[in-house]
């Protein structure tokens, strides 16, 4: 089995998106063939077109497509000459295609009552959850599919591990610990969404202290405290995940509803063993 097959097919399990490049055309000598494939990722490569400068060109444009989010096909034309670094001579044309619905990841940090109530919900949409705790007693024993769970007696490491763009939702059970993440999410700032749990005094309290820490008004104003939809009303640990999920699926829409259409499935490209694995 191909290397890339094998990689697209992990790729449709995990929900995630990559990159497939082809060579579609070959003049002159050439490191592979027409029809040799590689899949990009955001941190791997699967397979190969033959290495060298091509190859990290490739993955360079790939990536780029990766963190821009297009879900368009593209032709790039490649001389293999001393300008790229290869002494082939031929000329190589490449297929970009992008593999994959673009997903959101969503991070949560806390297993309490409404962390509970949130995890299944957030879980049902089309996005990736990591879900993070120092307590493992306050996990359930089975987790939705598509949960990652996350025991770290120090979620605060946590976030340096998150892909840009995430969703992180704070609800914690200890405050101090809230604010040690907020300051970190925060810190990083290329978050898509960042939700707090609590009430405008807790804000408050949190903004005073963030500002003794250098945090400027742009930065405290991406915060969302409370977080969740007004109109979405209650005390209820459901009625308060409702009211959050309902959040984040607005901000998600406004961010990836235009690309569902245009994404390529992966499963076009398996073999039929590996679409009912998939």
């Amino acid at each position: 089995m191909n290397n890339w097959i094998s990689a697209l097919a992990e790729l449709q399990q995990r929900g995630q998106c990559g990159v497939l490049v082809t060579i579609i055309e070959e003049r002159g000598s050439t490191p592979r063939n027409a029809g040799s494939k590689m899949v990009v990722t955001a941190d791997r490569i699967h397979d190969t077109i033959g290495g060298g400068h091509l190859e990290y060109k490739a993955m360079q444009i790939a990536r780029e497509m990766l963190d821009s989010g297009s879900q368009n096909t593209r032709l790039e034309r490649f001389s293999l000459g001393a300008s790229l670094g290869q002494c082939c001579g031929g000329t190589t044309v490449l297929l970009f295609e992008p593999m994959g619905q673009p997903q959101a990841q969503i991070a949560v940090f806390g297993a309490g009552h409404v962390g509970r109530a949130l995890v299944p919900l957030l879980a049902s949409l089309p996005c990736q959850v990591r879900w993070i705790d120092s307590r493992d007693s306050e996990f359930p024993d089975t987790l939705p599919a598509g949960v990652d769970k996350r025991l770290n007696e120090e979620p605060v490491e946590e976030v340096e591990q998150l892909p840009a763009g995430s969703y992180c939702i704070v609800m914690t059970h200890n405050h101090q610990l809230d604010l040690e993440l907020t300051a970190a999410i925060l810190a990083r700032n290329d978050f898509a969404y960042f939700g707090l749990i609590g009430s405008q005094t807790k804000r408050v309290k949190f903004e005073h202290r963030l500002r003794d820490r250098g945090f400027g008004p742009d930065s405290l104003q991406r915060m969302r405290c409370p977080m969740g939809l007004a109109e979405v009303k209650g005390k209820l640990p459901i009625e308060i995940a409702v009211s959050i999920a309902a959040e984040v699926i607005a901000t998600y829409n406004a961010t990836f509803g235009e690309q569902r259409g245009g994404a390529e499935p992966i499963a076009r490209l398996l073999p039929d063993s590996r679409r009912s694995q998939a």
